[in-house]
């Protein structure tokens, strides 16, 4: 089906090509005919014909080329409001939650503890923490059933998210959706979250390794937007600032 389609594109775009120059040529010949002169024609067809490289300059390479970036920016404008509603509907949350499994979390808590006063080189020294920092996902029982029942609550908007056009546009977000998609997956097809084999709650603490690696990258970058973009939303998650035990949406 997808093959008809593109073929029915490709083929409608030779027959416009070749009815644009049989008008050309029909007019032409009616100028011809009606004026007798093959000398002026030719000089017009000359100089439309030395004219059409600048104007493919001009509207290709250049016209074209900024109404592409302005698009991609509209685009990714679009996308950063859903990493937005992410963040604000479970994204925050889920971070927090992920945290505690991570047996040296120790490591960067002090790194990402954001401040209102934060530059670009804050932000690039705190990336580079990250990237540094190995997560040791240790095995947590007495929080798995939590953790399966917060993200089954969250099922339908991940789905709703997954659905985005928008997310073409950002591959480490997809990234990010799809495993914790498949994370909840996970969770939510074992009966029970006790007494698991050692095999088994080593791939879940993988799957949740992941998720929480992804998660914790997609949010940094997140909170270096606002900051440049949304100072207010910046303020409210560095308040709110999953990392803070002491935490509080109360300005101080």
């Amino acid at each position: 089906m997808e093959n008809r389609r593109w073929k029915w594109y490709y083929d409608w775009y030779v027959l416009l090509g070749i009815a644009l120059v049989l008008l050309s040529v029909v007019l032409y010949v009616i100028h011809f005919a009606f004026f007798r002169d093959s000398h002026h024609i030719f000089i017009y067809m000359l100089g439309d014909l030395a004219f059409l490289p600048v104007e493919v300059l001009l509207v290709t390479l250049i016209v074209h080329r900024l109404l592409d970036v302005r698009e991609r920016r509209t685009r990714m404008e679009k996308l950063n409001m859903v990493i937005g509603a992410f963040f604000s509907e479970m994204g925050s949350k889920l971070l927090q939650g992920l945290s505690d499994f991570d047996t040296e979390c120790a490591e960067i808590e002090n790194s990402m503890l954001l401040e209102l006063g934060w530059t670009d080189k804050d932000f690039l020294e705190a990336s580079r923490t990250l990237q540094r920092h190995e997560c040791r996902i240790g095995s947590r029982e007495e929080d798995l059933e939590d953790l399966r029942d917060f993200l089954n609550k969250k099922r339908d908007f991940l789905l709703t998210l997954l659905e985005n056009p928008n997310l073409l546009e950002h591959e480490t977000f997809t990234d990010l959706l799809w495993s914790v998609f498949h994370l909840t997956e996970e969770l939510d097809l074992r009966d029970k979250m006790t007494g698991l084999p050692e095999e088994d709650m080593e791939h879940i603490c993988g799957d949740i390794g992941r998720a929480y690696s992804l998660l914790l990258r997609e949010w940094l970058g997140y909170m270096k937007h606002l900051k440049q973009e949304y100072p207010y939303l910046y303020s409210l998650n560095v308040r709110m600032n999953p990392f803070n035990p002491e935490a509080s949406p109360v300005v101080q």
